[in-house]
């Protein structure tokens, strides 16, 4: 196998309470799982911005030690290029849902985590909430909220990193809720 297409077979152990230098390159993660690349470490808001800034991101379920992870490719977004289509459009010319940004972050998360009609199982663990939480205190966490008649419907939550959003998670408990919140994001991030 070529050097640039090998990838190591060995997971690298992060250590609490150590930030800098913790991560291998990305280039090391696991073709097998894709993308896994470390187990363990804490989620201080100092390590999360860290691994962010690597395109490394936390992944696991709870009762688990933290899985990181840097799949290749990673799926990016470029705000031009979003396609909106024409049922989208009318509904957003329709003015069905009130959009708001950061005004119920912790609920949007925990509604993103909440049990899904397929699966109750969700990798938004309380030590995420509290690790996300504490980074939208700081500046970095954002949501964007839908409403409809008065009740939150959708909405989506990630970071902002100088000029990268991290889009985590999203819900919709009405049709195109979740949609609706992208395209407003995407229409912000494109100013």
């Amino acid at each position: 196998m070529s050097k640039a297409h090998s990838r190591s077979n060995k997971l690298y152990w992060v250590r609490d309470n150590v930030i800098a230098g913790d991560f291998p390159r990305i280039s090391a993660a696991l073709k097998e799982p894709d993308g896994l690349l470390a187990i363990g470490g804490d989620l201080s808001p100092e390590r999360m911005l860290h691994a962010y800034q690597k395109g490394i991101f936390p992944w696991y379920n709870e009762g688990q030690p933290v899985l990181w992870w840097s799949p290749d490719p990673r799926w990016v977004l470029d705000p031009a290029a979003i396609k909106i289509s024409r049922s989208l459009r009318r509904t957003l010319n329709r003015d069905t849902f009130h959009v708001t940004f950061d005004t119920q972050f912790s609920r949007v998360m925990e509604m993103c985590a909440a049990p899904r009609k397929d699966t109750d199982a969700t990798w938004i663990t309380a030590d995420i909430l509290h690790s996300f939480n504490l980074l939208h205190k700081q500046g970095y966490g954002h949501s964007v909220e839908c409403w409809a008649d008065g009740r939150l419907v959708g909405g989506l939550y990630g970071l902002a990193i100088g000029r990268v959003f991290f889009g985590e998670s999203m819900f919709s408990r009405r049709s195109d809720a979740s949609k609706v919140a992208l395209v407003c994001l995407v229409r912000q991030l494109q100013k």
